[in-house]
């Protein structure tokens, strides 16, 4: 069994729903391994009776009134439960975007701050498409009076060049 603990880790206790700080891997036979994760309480529990683990999810459609589902939805398609997913970090197959969307979605969104992603805009950025076909026709005449090192008329262009990118 090898124990660590994390101050920022982002998963969840398998136990409750307080943040995990341990994670445990537990070696199994045939060359299989088991990650746990718990909060502080849980992992005190787990570790003073070593020979016991958490209690194994249980299938979506199986529980009691009332009782959380701790293993999550099951994509249709490869069988992967979100808990697999969660102790080993992979998918399945492209399917389980889908299965999972509303687990990843809060996911993402702690770590990136958004669930959609936007991209960058560009710094040189030019504002209407006559400005993108001047500085296109500026860059090549650019490179026009350099090699013909007119070096005066190339220093215009390229201030012109600046004008359009900065607004």
């Amino acid at each position: 069994m090898h124990c660590t603990r994390r101050g920022a880790g982002r998963m969840k206790c398998m136990r409750c729903a307080k943040q995990a700080t341990y994670h445990i891997t537990e070696v199994l036979p045939e060359e299989r391994f088991e990650e746990v994760h718990l909060c502080e309480d849980c992992a005190k529990k787990y570790l003073s009776q070593p020979h016991k683990k958490p209690a194994p999810a249980k299938p979506v459609d199986v529980r009691e009134p009332g009782e959380e589902v701790l293993a999550g939805p099951t994509c249709g398609k490869c069988g992967l439960s979100y808990l697999e997913f969660r102790n080993h970090g992979r998918f399945g197959c492209a399917h389980d975007y889908d299965a999972f969307k509303g687990e990843l979605l809060p996911l993402l969104e702690s770590i990136h701050g958004e669930v959609r992603h936007v991209g960058k805009t560009p710094r040189r950025l030019p504002r209407t498409q006559s400005d993108q076909v001047e500085l296109t026709a500026l860059r090549r005449r650019l490179q026009q009076l350099v090699t013909e090192e007119n070096y005066e008329e190339a220093a215009r262009v390229r201030d012109r060049i600046r004008e359009l990118e900065n607004g």
